[in-house]
């Protein structure tokens, strides 16, 4: 029996070092956030500006990391942005909590729609990110998906 080990890590442990860099994109676009646009914009407002290119920084690390996250089936790339969504979920209510000593209405501000918070919506999109890379970087590649867009150009779909 050969019990030669993968070269490569285990697709858990890629999602986790790709989470890891999500979070180090987070806690800078958040120190950014709270020192440089707070004071200009008001709290809220760069909150809800945070989220916006919180979830552009997400849509990098998911694009640029799909090839080495190597999450080759739907069922995969959902099961990594389970991950991501949990993970990181905990993560916000930790670090708000513990470290900027957040109220748990506070927290939940940032979730409430209605009164314009986004990170709900931010968090979905941290659930997506995963599959929606995959999908727009098979398309981007995919001989047939050129052929039918060339095709729908001449057939004045396009």
């Amino acid at each position: 029996m050969n019990n030669q080990h993968s070269p490569t890590l285990p697709l858990a442990l890629r999602a986790l070092a790709l989470l890891a860099l999500i979070i180090v994109a987070e806690v800078v676009n958040g120190t950014v956030r709270t020192l440089a646009l707070a004071p200009l914009v008001g709290d809220f407002t760069a909150r809800q500006i945070g989220t916006v290119t919180g979830c552009v920084l997400i849509g990098l690390v998911a694009w640029f990391g799909s090839p080495w996250l190597k999450a080759g089936s739907p069922r995969a790339q959902w099961a990594v942005g389970l991950l991501w969504l949990t993970l990181m979920m905990g993560f916000e209510v930790a670090f708000g909590r513990l470290v900027a000593g957040a109220s748990w209405q506070r927290l939940a501000e940032d979730y409430n729609l209605a009164r314009g918070g986004l990170l709900g919506l931010g968090m979905l999109w941290l659930l997506c990110a995963p599959r929606l890379a995959a999908v727009v970087r098979q398309r981007r590649v995919s001989p047939d998906f050129m052929e039918n867009l060339q095709s729908q150009k001449k057939r004045g779909q396009g």
